[in-house]
């Protein structure tokens, strides 16, 4: 079992920065791909990015690629999502999750989330 917890979520202006924080509870974390999703009513979660379980590679969403940056501490268990030049449409839920899956895109790939962190990014 792992528990996730994400921090950081907060209002923000546009160009503005953030960084998310998920820590995880569990011995194995460091064999879990890591990544972030975000999610807003109504539509379905998507992928921001992805992190290996050595975090020597990652993968982003189109729409966050050169803004946002993921990585993790496989010490302190946690991962991170850095992310400046915000816009309003970044403003979502965003969700930690963990799951075995190398680098994978889709939320069904994923087997552990956290509560969600809510980021909104005002004009």
């Amino acid at each position: 079992q792992v528990q996730l917890v994400e921090s950081g979520g907060k209002l923000v202006q546009a160009g503005g920065s953030l960084r998310l924080s998920c820590v995880a509870s569990g011995r194995t974390f460091s064999s879990y791909t890591m990544a972030w999703f975000r999610q807003v009513p109504g539509q379905e979660r998507d992928i921001v990015a992805s992190i290996a379980w050595s975090g020597g590679s990652t993968r982003y969403a189109e729409s966050v690629k050169g803004r946002f940056t993921i990585s993790r501490d496989n010490v302190k268990n946690a991962v991170y999502l850095q992310m400046n030049s915000l816009k309003p449409e970044d403003t979502a839920a965003y969700f930690c999750a963990a799951g075995k899956y190398y680098l994978a895109t889709h939320y069904s790939s994923y087997d552990y989330w956290g509560q969600g962190t809510q980021v909104t990014v005002s004009s």
